[in-house]
C-alpha cells in the first residue's frame, strides 16, 4: 500500500519531468524534488511502467550517463496493470519468511548494509518481465529495496557477441528492422 507521501513523491516527480521536457536531470536533482524519499528511483519506475512516461536513461540512449534521466514527450504511451495480486505478494513473502532471497535482510529490521534503514521488502521477478518472467508465484522471490533497486533487468547472463548475433541473424526481417531503429536510437543525438 502506498502512503500519502510516496504518492506525493510521484506526483512532484511527473510534474517536474514535465515541466523540464528535453533537459537532462541527474538522480540528486530527483532525490530532491521527490521529497528526499529513499525510493525515488522506484517512482521514477512507476511513472515508466505504470503510468507510460518514456523517461529515457542509460540504457536507452547512449549519450546519458548513468543516473541521468531525460523525458522527451509529455504524452504517456499506453502502460501495463501491475499484475501481482494482493494474495500473490503475501503467499510469496510468507513462503520466504520476511526475508531478502538476496542478502538475508529480515523485514522490519535494520539493514544489515545500512544500519540507518529499517529493511522494507518488495517483490522481485527471478526472471525479469522484460525478459519473458510472469508474474506466476513461482518465479517471484522476497527482495529488500536496497537489492532490489540495482535488480531491474539483471536476472539473466548478458549475452556473448557471437550469440547476440545469432539471434539477430535468426529474427525475421521486421525485427532485424526494429533492432536497427531501437540501436540508432540510442547511439544517435
Amino acid at each position: 500500500m502506498k502512503g500519502p507521501k510516496n504518492q506525493g513523491a510521484r506526483a512532484k516527480l511527473r510534474l517536474h519531468f514535465l515541466e523540464n521536457l528535453n533537459r537532462v536531470m541527474d538522480s540528486d536533482e530527483l532525490r530532491e524534488v521527490s521529497g528526499g524519499i529513499t525510493e525515488w528511483a522506484r517512482r521514477v519506475r512507476e511513472l515508466r511502467s505504470e503510468e507510460g512516461y518514456k523517461i529515457l536513461t542509460h540504457n536507452d540512449l547512449s549519450s546519458l550517463k548513468p543516473g541521468q534521466y531525460l523525458l522527451r514527450d509529455p504524452k504517456p504511451e499506453p502502460a501495463f496493470a501491475r499484475g501481482i495480486s494482493k494474495e500473490t505478494r503475501a503467499l510469496v513473502l510468507d513462503r520466504n519468511g520476511f526475508t531478502c532471497q538476496q542478502c538475508g535482510a529480515v523485514a522490519g529490521e535494520a539493514h544489515p548494509f545500512d544500519p540507518t534503514r529499517k529493511t522494507r521488502l518488495q517483490i522481485g521477478h527471478v526472471i525479469d518481465k522484460s525478459q519473458g518472467g510472469t508474474d506466476d508465484a513461482h518465479n517471484l522471490r522476497a527482495l529488500c529495496s536496497v537489492c532490489n533497486e540495482g535488480a531491474a533487468n539483471l536476472t539473466l547472463d548478458r549475452p556473448s557477441l557471437h550469440k547476440l548475433l545469432v539471434q539477430v541473424r535468426r529474427a525475421t526481417s521486421d525485427d532485424q528492422r526494429r533492432v536497427l531503429e531501437w540501436l540508432k536510437s540510442k547511439f544517435e543525438p
